[in-house]
């Protein structure tokens, strides 16, 4: 990435500070990042810890080379009308707000700004995140290089084509909670089953950690791992069946596709 670029970041929440943090992992100079956030306290947490510059909004819109939108959904449009006006119409849009849509931004804008739209997911805050991003036809290749840079500081990211976003916020952006959900379930049962809830606790956390640790460091499938781990007529086979009794499969997709379709309704 080129530690030159001048950028913005328009909303210092949680997930603002997770892309300071990339951003800087992948070289651009915390002098370089300017963020615009209304709490004078927050502003002076990130100053401190990570060395960035705070800019009103008129100033940040106007005088960098990318800016980050990481507002509510909800408070975008009246963003985009406000920054209209005043924005580098060179400068390179990024949006995180879920469900807005590229044709909608551009539309708000009516500036002609190269824009991306991404959906990252929680697990961005510890440098694990999972995104997906889709680009306006107006992206250049550097720009396209710059996005991708940053997301892969925070995580993993995939290019795919805006018709598929919901899909991806069905999978990557709500799966955390599908998988908290479950981490929950697995709890609830172990202490049923007579364990104290601090020690069904830390065993659900430590199992489910080193599972997807091993899933990621074995080059196994996950089909492959659970065969594994499966013994004809044993206890696993037996949770297994018990899965499949209850439909398991067909839950997982009906939850995904509950999410998906909503994803289209707030689009």
């Amino acid at each position: 990435m080129a530690n030159q670029q001048k950028v913005a970041i328009i909303g210092a929440g949680v997930m603002g500070e997770a892309l300071i943090a990339a951003l800087v992992l992948a070289g651009v100079a915390p002098a370089m990042i300017a963020i615009v956030e209304k709490r004078r306290e927050r502003v002076a947490e990130l100053i401190d810890h990570y060395g960035v510059i705070s800019q009103p909004l008129d100033e940040a819109v106007s005088t960098n080379d990318v800016i980050l939108l990481v507002v509510k959904p909800q408070d975008l449009q009246a963003l985009l009308q406000e920054i209209s006006p005043m924005i580098n119409k060179s400068a390179l849009l990024l949006s995180f707000a879920a469900g807005k849509r590229i044709d909608f931004i551009a539309g708000q804008l009516g500036t002609g700004n190269p824009i991306v739209r991404i959906m990252p997911n929680t697990p961005t805050l510890i440098g694990l995140g999972a995104a997906g991003y889709s680009c306006a036809a107006g992206v250049s290749a550097e720009q396209r290089n710059f996005v991708s840079s940053l997301l892969s500081a925070a995580g993993k990211a995939i290019e795919i084509d805006e018709s598929l976003q919901s899909a991806v916020t069905a999978t990557s952006g709500s799966g955390p909670a599908y998988f908290f959900a479950f981490v929950e379930a697995m709890i609830d049962g172990a202490v049923t089953l007579g364990l104290s809830r601090e020690d069904a606790t830390t065993l659900t956390i430590q199992t489910i950690t080193g599972s997807a640790a091993l899933l990621e460091r074995s080059g196994d499938s996950p089909t492959t791992l659970r065969e594994k781990v499966t013994s004809p007529n044993g206890t696993t086979a037996a949770a297994l069946a018990s899965f499949s009794e209850s439909h398991l499969a067909e839950i997982v997709t009906r939850a995904m596709k509950a999410a998906h379709d909503r994803a289209e309704e707030l689009a």
